[in-house]
C-alpha cells in the first residue's frame, strides 16, 4: 500500500507546533504497520543545512496557477526509512518562517498543485493521498476538478485530516479564477463558498473520500456550533466520512529513559531520577529546590484557545497555595505581559521564560509534578501525552483530545492519572489545582498516579493501525 502525505511542516525539517510532530512521527509508525508512506513538503529556506545538502534534484517542471506559470523543482531525500519530496520555489518558500505572509493563500495553493504535478512528472501512483490542514486542502479539489482523468490518479483516494478547525484557509472570491483556475460551479454550488469568500478547508470536506480529525471527542465537538467554526453544518452533512483518531507521540524521541536533554534519566521502574530533575529545574528557574513544594508546569502558545484567560483570573489565588509555577511560551502580548509581571511580583514562586527553548521544555516535562492545560478547545494536544510519559500529571479541561487521553484520578478506586474539570470556568480550574496540590501531600498517591501515567501507551502504534484500516477500507471501494 502506497500513501502520500501532503503537509506544510514535518519534524525534523520544519516545525511550528504539534502538526510538525505528527507528520514527523506518524509515517514511521505506519511503516511498521506495512504502509509505504512518502511525504511531500515545501522546501523552506530555514530547513537545516545538513538536510539541504542531502537533497537530490529529481525533476524540474512548471505549475500553472490560472494565468501564471511558476517554476517547481522536485527534490528528495530518505530519512529514517521515509521518502521525503520537497517542492522548491524560492519566491514562495525561501523566507524566514513558515507562515504569516500576506500571500499564504497563493503559496499553499501553488504547493498543493505542485505536489500533484510532481506525482505526475515522476510517474508515481499512490493509492491514498492524505492531505493535512488548510495548507494542503486544495488537493482534493484539484483532483476532482483538474486531475481525476490523469492515469496516475485513476485509482487514488483522498483522506483529509483536520488538525485544528479554527484555521481554514479562507480567502477572497477572486482566487477562484486568479489562482485555483476552477469553474464557478465549485463556488456557487456551495462546495467552496463561505460568507462570500473561498474556504479551502470546506472544499476538502466536500471532495475528500474520508475525513479524520485528531481525537474522537473533537470529531463530535466540531459538529456543534460552539466548536464548529462555521463549518458545523458541513461536518454534520459529511459525518459518515468523519472519524476521530487520537494522536500519539514519538516515544523514541520523547523518552525519559534515554532523553539526552534532561539531567537524569529515569523510567517507571526506576523513577528516582525525577526528583533530581525537579531540583535542577527549580534551581534553573531561580526557585527554592524544595521537594515538598509541587511544581506546576505550563508549556504553551499564548493564545486564547489554551485557556490562559482562566489562568489570569485565578493565578493570584493559586499562588496563595504552597506551589511553584513555571511557564514556557510566547504569543499574544497581553499574555506575555501577564506572565512577565507574575514572575516579577512573585519571584520566589514563579519562573518565566518567554519564547521557546527545546531543552527547557524537556526539563519541565521531566521536572514538574503537574502539567497545566486548561484549554478552551483542544483538538488533541501533545503536551499532556508527553507529560504523562515523563510521569508529570496533567491538569486539564475535559475537551477534545484532553478528554480522550486523560483519565481523571478516582480517589475511591485508585484509577486514573490526572486531574480534570468540565466547564470553562476559572474557579473550577482553581478547585482542580487545589485538589491536585492536596493530593501531592500524599506521596503514596502521587507515586501510584505517576506509575499509572507512565505505563499508559501514548505511542502511535494503535492509531497507526486505525489509519491503515481506514486506507484499506477506501482502497476496497474501487
Amino acid at each position: 500500500m502506497k500513501v502520500a502525505f501532503v503537509a506544510p511542516e514535518a519534524s525534523p525539517f520544519a516545525k511550528t507546533g504539534g502538526l510538525g510532530d505528527v507528520i514527523g512521527a506518524l509515517p514511521k509508525a505506519l511503516l511498521k504497520e506495512g504502509v509505504e508512506v512518502s511525504v511531500f513538503l515545501p522546501k523552506y529556506g530555514d530547513i537545516p543545512k545538513h538536510f539541504l545538502d542531502r537533497m537530490t534534484v529529481l525533476e524540474k517542471t512548471e505549475v500553472n496557477l490560472s494565468w501564471r506559470s511558476k517554476y517547481a523543482g522536485i527534490e528528495s531525500l530518505c530519512h529514517e526509512g521515509i521518502r521525503y519530496y520537497f517542492i522548491d520555489n524560492e519566491f514562495y518558500f525561501k523566507r524566514w518562517g513558515l507562515y504569516g505572509y500576506g500571500d499564504d493563500g497563493e503559496r499553499f495553493i501553488y504547493f498543493s498543485k505542485a505536489v500533484l504535478e510532481a506525482i505526475k512528472v515522476l510517474d508515481i501512483s499512490f493509492e491514498i493521498i492524505h492531505a493535512h490542514d488548510w495548507q494542503a486542502a486544495a488537493i482534493p479539489l484539484f483532483l476532482d476538478a483538474l486531475y481525476k482523468k490523469e492515469p496516475c490518479f485513476q485509482n487514488t483516494k483522498t483522506v483529509f485530516t483536520i488538525h485544528n478547525l479554527k484555521y481554514q484557509g479562507v480567502f477572497g472570491h477572486e482566487i477562484l479564477g486568479d489562482l485555483l483556475g476552477v469553474s464557478g460551479e465549485y463556488f456557487y454550488g456551495g462546495a467552496l463558498e463561505f460568507h462570500g469568500r473561498v474556504n479551502l478547508m470546506k472544499g476538502a470536506l466536500h471532495f475528500s473520500h474520508a475525513l479524520t480529525t485528531v481525537s474522537p471527542n473533537y470529531a463530535e465537538e466540531i459538529k456543534t456550533g460552539f466548536f464548529g467554526e462555521g463549518l458545523e453544518g458541513v461536518l454534520e452533512e459529511q459525518s459518515e466520512k468523519l472519524r476521530g483518531i487520537v494522536n500519539g507521540i514519538d516515544v523514541a524521541q520523547y523518552n525519559p529513559k534515554k532523553d539526552k536533554e534532561i539531567l537524569k534519566n529515569y523510567d517507571v521502574n526506576h523513577p528516582e531520577g525525577k526528583a533530581e530533575n525537579k531540583a535542577y529545574l527549580q534551581k534553573k528557574m531561580q526557585l527554592s529546590p524544595d521537594p515538598s513544594i509541587p511544581v506546576i508546569g505550563l508549556i504553551s502558545r499564548f493564545v486564547e484557545q489554551k485557556g490562559l484567560d482562566l489562568i489570569r483570573r485565578i493565578m493570584h489565588e493559586v499562588l496563595q497555595e504552597d506551589v511553584q509555577f513555571i511557564v514556557l511560551g510566547s504569543g499574544e502580548k497581553k499574555y506575555e505581559d501577564f506572565f512577565n509581571r507574575l514572575g516579577h511580583d512573585f519571584p520566589e514562586k514563579v519562573g518565566v521564560y518567554i519564547g521557546f527553548e527545546e531543552t527547557l521544555a524537556r526539563e519541565i516535562y521531566a521536572g514538574a509534578d503537574f502539567f497545566l492545560m486548561p484549554s478552551l478547545f483542544e483538538p488533541c494536544g501533545l503536551g499532556q501525552l508527553i507529560a504523562m510519559h515523563y510521569g508529570t500529571l496533567p491538569i486539564v479541561r475535559e475537551t477534545g483530545g484532553l478528554r480522550d487521553t486523560v483519565i481523571p484520578y478516582n480517589e475511591y478506586t485508585g484509577e486514573g492519572y490526572g486531574f480534570s474539570f468540565t466547564h470553562y470556568n476559572a474557579h473550577d480550574l482553581l478547585y482542580t489545582i487545589r485538589r491536585a496540590a492536596a493530593f501531592y501531600k500524599k506521596p503514596e498517591v502521587i507515586k501510584s498516579l505517576r506509575e499509572n501515567a507512565m505505563k499508559g501507551d501514548v505511542s502511535w502504534r494503535k492509531s497507526a493501525r486505525e489509519y491503515r484500516s481506514l486506507y484499506e477500507e477506501l482502497i476496497k471501494r474501487r
